[in-house]
């Protein structure tokens, strides 16, 4: 059985977010100021270890509340949740870049992380300066990063600018590099946040190969991205973590499928006139069934109807309309649209009621965003990104089970068996 690579226990980080005094800006009150501000740095300095006495004061944000966890060596960790949900905070409390405020963590192996682009990195040294102190840092000899440089820098793909200052570098040639550094140098814990995403979509590709390597390879891997795709291809495991606590763990299936549906939990909770509040020309879209009732949610492979009220403020030439589908992160999973001809809809001037059929809808089981626009021949005139959620069921596509709650298009399909060994033959054996 493997070992536990990190260990987390009860674990909190809290800050001191320094609310804005209500002083009037004066003579008077600067030199107030000057004269107490040594004692008001003082008081501000003792209460730095203080949060347990006042957890709920004012001026106190918990980045993370009492977490705990362990993580085996070798696995890969997915840590998933909403901007502020505390994930890189716990990224750099691991990292050793920041302390806890109460807690502990302890890991067990070299760690090497990615947090920002260009981490650790200094902006006057070159690229291939920049390699050796990395390399250092972790703890390799020259040796060691001698055997490893030409293959870091073939990685990152940064030769012509390796002896060019860092400061000179693009964000991407930056985070290039520093991902190159940080896989390569065989770290026994890899902690990698959302900075890939600043790469293009070839060296993600890269990356998401070198992270599984990492992983074969049996050293533990820490992952934070809101690519829901990336995480369930890499990792085995997650994490959800929500208001700094952790929400969700166990295996990676489920803690995207329980983040999705909290996900869907929220919007649906959203009042569809607060999203059009704004809308220029929308007002009011209906989901409706092939016999025009209000739909509960779609089945998969079922017809489904989108009814939309306009009320343009002019006249409308050639009027478009395109209806989006979005998963819960903001992909975009579907579109359909107006054809390309006057016919269609036509003009628009007065208020109009258009409806969209799908005769058989194509997403697989699962939590959904309906987004709606419109345009002229020439321009974009509103938008509205998320106007109602839209969850989707399992119907006879699927039968009874499940289904694929994670996958995005479900496709009708035929099945037969084209040849059947004779019992007791070997897998792979010629069958004639």
């Amino acid at each position: 059985m493997n070992r536990v690579a990190i260990t987390v226990e009860d674990l909190s980080k809290a800050y001191h977010i320094g609310l804005k005094e209500n002083r009037a800006d004066t003579l008077v009150g600067a030199l107030h100021g000057l004269v107490h501000a040594p004692l008001k740095n003082f008081r501000h300095l003792a209460r730095m270890n203080t949060f347990r006495h006042q957890e709920d004061a004012e001026d106190i944000f918990w980045a993370l509340r009492e977490i705990s966890f362990e993580i085996a060596e070798g696995e890969v960790v997915g840590i998933i949740g909403r901007n502020g949900a505390g994930k890189s905070t716990l990224l750099k409390i691991l990292s050793r870049i920041t302390e806890p405020t109460t807690g502990r963590a302890v890991i067990r192996g070299r760690v090497s992380s990615l947090l920002e682009v260009g981490t650790g990195f200094h902006q006057e040294l070159t690229g291939r300066e920049n390699v050796y102190m990395n390399g250092t840092i972790l703890g390799m000899t020259k040796r060691e990063i001698d055997g490893r440089f030409d293959e870091i820098v073939a990685f990152s793909g940064v030769e012509r600018f390796l002896d060019t200052a860092i400061k000179h570098y693009s964000s991407g040639m930056k985070v290039r590099l520093a991902f190159s550094v940080a896989a390569h140098l065989e770290p026994e814990i890899l902690i990698i946040d959302e900075v890939l995403a600043v790469g293009d979509v070839a060296f993600q590709k890269k990356c998401m190969g070198k992270m599984n390597d990492v992983a074969r390879g049996g050293r533990t891997v820490l992952f934070v991205s809101h690519n829901m795709a990336a995480v369930e291809a890499i990792c085995s495991r997650g994490i959800e973590l929500s208001g700094g606590r952790i929400v969700s763990a166990g295996s990676i299936l489920d803690v995207i499928s329980d983040y999705r549906a909290r996900m869907y939990s929220e919007l649906t909770v959203s009042n569809q006139r607060d999203h059009l509040t704004c809308s220029k020309c929308f007002r009011e879209v209906e989901l409706l069934d092939d016999d025009a009732q209000p739909l509960a949610y779609a089945e998969v492979g079922r017809p489904i109807q989108i009814r939309i009220h306009l009320a343009p403020h002019r006249q409308i030439v050639d009027a478009r309309i395109r209806i989006s589908i979005y998963d819960l992160i903001g992909n975009r999973l579907l579109m359909v649209q107006t054809p390309a001809n006057a016919s269609a809809v036509g003009s628009i001037e007065r208020p109009t009621v258009v409806v969209c059929r799908i005769p058989e809808f194509p997403l697989a089981p699962g939590n959904y965003a309906v987004g709606v626009s419109l345009a002229d021949n020439r321009e974009m005139l509103d938008e509205v990104k998320s106007v109602c959620s839209l969850s989707v069921e399992n119907a006879e596509l699927f039968g009874e089970g499940r289904g694929f709650t994670l996958g995005m298009v479900a496709a009708r399909s035929e099945w037969k068996v084209a040849s059947r060994a004779p019992v007791g033959c070997q897998l792979g054996a010629n069958v004639e």
